[in-house]
């Protein structure tokens, strides 16, 4: 992987609680593919004792998305829950359906470099095929060797002179 292809990783998160029941992830970028990679979701300790649910939308909400409840929290019972496993692409939308929160989403937002113009790609593509075809060719020159044990020829009706005629 060269450095052009290594990915950027960094923290992202946001608080929903009474005063603040939702918040994006969005980004203008279009030199990278962007992913928000949940990890946690997690109410702090002033939360109330009662059901925390917090939806998720994918996609511009004005398109039709529909709201998907990810996580139902409770201070006794389920404080925190681990979403490790689950990437998306932004936009994204969190929303704090029911409860006052204050409820935690810890995520990684990592940008790839967008090979869309496929430009770089093929010279890099290129450059393996023309490797990979010199290695053949290194193959293709050097001659077979038959590999033979001291004293196969003996005892089998042909002698040292036999042998020694032959390569």
């Amino acid at each position: 992987m060269s450095k052009t292809e290594k990915p950027l990783s960094t923290l992202w998160g946001c608080e929903l609680n009474e005063s603040n029941k939702e918040e994006s992830f969005k980004t203008d970028d279009t030199n990278h593919q962007h992913q928000l990679a949940l990890r946690t979701m997690c109410l702090g300790h002033t939360a109330k004792d009662e059901f925390n649910i917090v939806e998720l939308v994918t996609g511009e909400e004005n398109r039709g998305a529909k709201a998907v409840p990810i996580a139902t929290l409770h201070a006794k019972s389920m404080p925190t829950v681990n979403l490790s496993g689950l990437d998306l692409h932004p936009p994204v939308t969190f929303h704090l359906k029911h409860g006052s929160g204050p409820v935690y989403v810890g995520a990684e937002h990592v940008a790839l470099e967008d090979f869309s113009d496929d430009e770089e790609m093929d010279d890099d593509f290129d450059e393996d095929v023309e490797d990979v075809e010199e290695e053949e060719e290194d193959i293709e020159e050097s001659p077979v060797k038959k590999v033979t044990k001291n004293g196969a020829g003996k005892g089998r009706g042909r002698g040292r002179k036999a042998q020694a005629g032959k390569v």
